[in-house]
C-alpha cells in the first residue's frame, strides 16, 4: 500500500507535464492568430510606420555622414530628407506628365483595346478552331471596367490613391522623427535588457542598421538604374508613355525574384491592348525585359545589393505570399527586409539560433551543383 501511494505523485507530475505541452502549443497558436489578426486590422496604421522605418534606414548613412562632418542632427536630417524629396518630386513630375497624356487618350486606348481583343479571339479561332471560348467577353468586360468613366477601374484606383494622401504625407514626418530619436530608441532597448545582455543588444542594433541600410540603399539604386534602362528601352522600341511604364515596371523590383517579371508584365500588357500592331511591339517588349531580367539578376543585384539579406528562397517566397495576403502590395514591399531583421535577432539569441538557421541559406551547400567541380570530375573520368 505504502509503495503504491509513493508511486502516485510521479504519475501525477508526468501527467501534468504531458498536459502542459499541448496547453503551451495552444497558447502559442492563439497568440500568433491574434497577432496576425491585429496586424491585418491595423494595417493602415502599421504599414506607413513600416515604410517610415525602412526609409529611415535608407537615409541613415548620408545623415550620419553629415553629422560626422559637423552638421547638427536636425540640419543633417532635413538636408538629406529634402534631397530625397527633390529626387522623388522630379520622378513624380515625369510620371505625372505622362500619366496626364494617358488619361487624355483613354477613349482611343479603349478603342484599340477592343480591336486587339477581337484580333486575339480571331487568332485563337484560327489556331485551335475554337469559335467561342468566352475569352473575348471576359477581356472586354475587364477593359470596360478599367477604361469606364464611372467609379470602376481607374476611378477606384484614383480614389484609393487619394485615400492614402495622409499616409503619404506623414511618411517624411515618420522618417525625420525616427532618425532624430534613433539614439533614444537604442537606449530604450538597452534599458529593457539586463547588464549581461547589453553587448548582445548593441551588436543586434548595429547589425540591423548595417544590413537594412545596405539592402535598402542597394535596392533603391537598382530601381533607379532599371527605371532609366526600362524607359530608354521602351522609348527606343517606340512605346507610348515610355517613362511612365519604365518607372512603374522598375518599382516592382523592390519585390525579390518576381519584381522584374511583374514589372515587365505592365508594359507588355499595355502594348498588347493599346497598340495598332500588338505582335510587333509585344515581341520587342518581351525581348527587352528578358535582357533587363538578365542584367538585374546577374549584374546589378549581385554587385550593388550583394548578399546582405541571405534568406533562403523558400522563406522569401512564403514570406511574399504571406505579406501579400496580409497587407497586399505594401506587404510584398516590406516583408523581406523585416525577415532579414528577424534573422539577425535570431542569430544573436542562442535559444533562437535554430530559427535563424531555418531562415538562412546554410545547410544546402553539399546538395548544390558546383559547375567547376562537375567539369573537373568529368575531365578526370575521361
Amino acid at each position: 500500500m505504502g509503495s503504491a501511494k509513493e508511486n502516485n505523485p510521479p504519475s501525477s507530475s508526468m501527467s501534468g507535464t504531458n498536459l502542459a505541452r499541448p496547453a503551451s502549443l495552444a497558447l502559442f497558436l492563439i497568440i500568433i492568430t491574434v497577432g496576425i489578426y491585429a496586424v491585418v486590422q491595423a494595417k493602415d496604421f502599421l504599414y506607413p510606420l513600416a515604410f517610415g522605418t525602412l526609409f529611415s534606414y535608407l537615409l541613415f548613412p548620408p545623415a550620419n555622414f553629415l553629422e560626422k562632418k559637423g552638421f547638427p542632427r536636425i540640419l543633417a536630417i532635413i538636408t538629406v530628407l529634402l534631397g530625397a524629396l527633390f529626387i522623388i518630386a522630379v520622378i513624380f513630375f515625369l510620371f505625372y506628365r505622362q500619366l496626364q497624356g494617358l488619361l487624355n487618350n483613354f477613349d482611343s486606348l479603349k478603342t484599340n483595346a477592343g480591336k486587339n481583343i477581337e484580333l486575339l479571339q480571331n487568332q485563337i479561332s484560327n489556331w485551335f478552331g475554337i469559335k467561342d471560348n468566352g475569352l473575348e467577353i471576359f477581356l472586354k468586360k475587364q477593359v470596360d471596367q478599367f477604361f469606364g468613366g464611372d467609379m470602376n477601374g481607374v476611378g477606384k484606383a484614383f480614389t484609393a490613391t487619394t485615400g492614402t494622401v495622409f499616409r503619404i504625407i506623414i511618411l517624411p514626418i515618420y522618417v525625420f522623427l525616427l532618425l532624430y530619436y534613433r539614439t533614444k530608441f537604442a537606449y530604450f532597448i538597452l534599458k529593457l535588457v539586463d547588464r549581461k545582455s547589453k553587448p548582445t543588444a548593441v551588436k543586434i542594433l548595429r547589425d540591423i542598421s548595417h544590413v537594412a541600410a545596405r539592402y535598402m540603399g542597394g535596392v533603391t539604386i537598382v530601381v533607379l538604374i532599371l527605371a532609366t534602362i526600362n524607359s530608354t528601352g521602351l522609348a527606343i522600341i517606340g512605346v507610348q508613355y515610355a517613362i511612365l511604364l519604365g518607372i512603374v515596371s522598375a518599382l516592382f523590383n523592390y519585390i525579390p525574384y518576381f519584381g522584374t517579371l511583374m514589372g515587365g508584365a505592365v508594359p507588355f500588357l499595355f502594348v498588347l491592348l493599346s497598340t495598332s500592331d500588338p505582335g510587333y511591339y509585344g515581341l520587342r517588349v518581351a525581348l527587352l525585359f528578358m535582357v533587363v531580367q538578365f542584367t538585374e539578376n546577374y549584374i546589378l543585384t549581385p554587385n550593388i545589393v550583394g548578399g546582405n539579406v541571405r534568406i533562403n528562397p523558400l522563406v522569401i517566397i512564403v514570406g511574399l505570399v504571406a505579406g501579400g495576403m496580409i497587407w497586399g502590395i505594401p506587404g510584398l514591399l516590406v516583408i523581406i527586409p523585416f525577415l532579414a531583421i528577424l534573422k539577425i535577432i535570431f542569430m544573436h539569441i542562442p535559444s533562437l539560433n535554430p530559427y535563424a538557421y531555418l531562415l538562412g541559406i546554410k545547410g544546402t551547400r553539399k546538395h548544390s551543383i558546383h559547375l567547376g567541380g562537375l567539369l573537373k570530375k568529368l575531365h578526370l573520368r575521361k
